[in-house]
Parts: structure tokens; C-alpha cells; sequence
């Protein structure tokens, strides 16, 4: 997995506000993302099942001038996530959690 593709393809759902979340890996991603939008911290180990408690209890009514957070509020609301988990997985979703280029196509690197 390239963790850039699952970075851009959340990014590219939420720009477009078309498509859903299809795997744990952009799942990881949008939820750091998720986070950081919404001033919240969030532990980098959490497993999946933990972690879609966290997206039920923070993002159920959350709300956001940016219509791109307001989608990805959504579509991450929306998937369940499987038991998987791997390091590609913390990592993307440290990637969210400190995002500098939010909603930019390109990473820095």
C-alpha cells in the first residue's frame, strides 16, 4: 500500500463530495484527518473497532463551515471498518492528525 494514494483519494472524494470510504487505510487517513479539523486528539495505536467508537462519539452532529469536512464528517460516519490493522494504517492516520496541506493534492516531500 502507498500511503499517498489512500492521502489523495480521501482528498479527492471530499473535493468532488462524491464516492465513499472503501478501505481501513483511507479510513485511517480521514478520521486523523477528522480529527485535526475538529480540534480533537486522538491516541496514533487505536485499533479499528476503538476507533470507529471514537468517529460515533465525535462526528455523529459535527459540523464545519468547509463543505469538504462536512463530507468527510460524513462518508467517515458512514464506513465500518474491518478488525485489520497494520503500521500503514497508524501512519496514515498520523499523517491526518498533522496535516499541513489539508484538501492539497500534492504531500510535501
Amino acid at each position: 500500500m502507498v500511503t499517498s494514494i489512500a492521502r489523495q483519494s480521501v482528498i479527492i472524494k471530499c473535493s468532488m463530495q462524491a464516492s465513499v470510504l472503501i478501505g481501513n487505510y483511507e479510513y485511517y487517513y480521514a478520521a486523523g484527518l477528522a480529527a485535526k479539523l475538529a480540534g480533537l486528539s486522538l491516541e496514533e495505536e487505536i485499533q479499528p473497532k476503538e476507533l470507529a467508537s471514537f468517529v460515533a462519539e465525535n462526528f455523529t452532529d459535527a459540523k464545519n463551515e468547509d463543505a469538504r469536512a462536512r463530507y468527510l464528517f460524513t462518508i467517515l460516519k458512514d464506513y465500518s471498518p474491518t478488525e485489520e490493522y497494520d503500521g500503514q494504517m497508524r501512519e496514515l492516520l498520523s499523517m491526518g492528525l498533522y496535516e499541513e496541506r489539508v484538501w492539497e493534492m500534492q504531500a510535501a516531500g
